[in-house]
């Protein structure tokens, strides 16, 4: 399995572009992450093998920003590799059944324009040193039974939603 570092696309999604491109699904989806404060990450080890990890994500200016601990090793995960999924955290049985579950995935920019950090720590007041990252994102999934059927929505950049039911 190769661990060398996979080219960057040439632009990138924020969650401003998903909100304009299907403003309701993402507002559903934002507000499964704002039900709790934890939530779980998925990164790439420097082996291939993948490496899951708590953390607290924060929506702001447009953006979905991923913040770490400095030299953690979900940051060194993601300085090497960006690629990422980050899962809503379930909460109990009855929390996800009203919106569903659901997860983003994308690769993860590390944030070093001074005035944008200054904005963040100003706005969030991180423990520091930190590191952090915007999600550039490559998709957005919900999961949730409606009676009697499973239905998975789906949207990536560029493509209409997408809705599949099944009984």
């Amino acid at each position: 399995m190769s661990t060398e570092t996979p080219p960057q696309p040439s632009s990138r999604t924020s969650w401003a572009d998903f909100h304009a491109a299907e403003p309701d699904f993402a507002d559903t989806v934002r507000a499964r992450f704002q039900q709790h404060l934890h939530h779980v990450l998925a990164t790439l080890r420097k082996d291939g093998s993948p490496r899951v990890s708590g953390l607290e994500v924060t929506f702001r200016d447009g953006e979905l920003y991923l913040g770490m601990m400095y030299d953690s090793w979900k940051a060194k995960d993601l300085l090497r590799d960006p690629r990422f999924a980050l899962h809503a955290n379930p909460g109990s049985g009855d929390e996800a059944s009203s919106l569903g579950d659901v997860r983003v995935s994308g690769r993860a920019a590390l944030v070093t324009d001074p005035a944008e950090l200054a904005r963040f720590v100003g706005a969030v007041h991180p423990p520091e040193p930190f590191h952090l990252f915007r999600a550039d994102l490559a998709d957005a999934v919900r999961t949730l039974v409606e009676g009697a059927e499973l239905v998975v929505q789906t949207w990536h950049p560029g493509t209409p939603l997408r809705t599949i039911r099944r009984a």
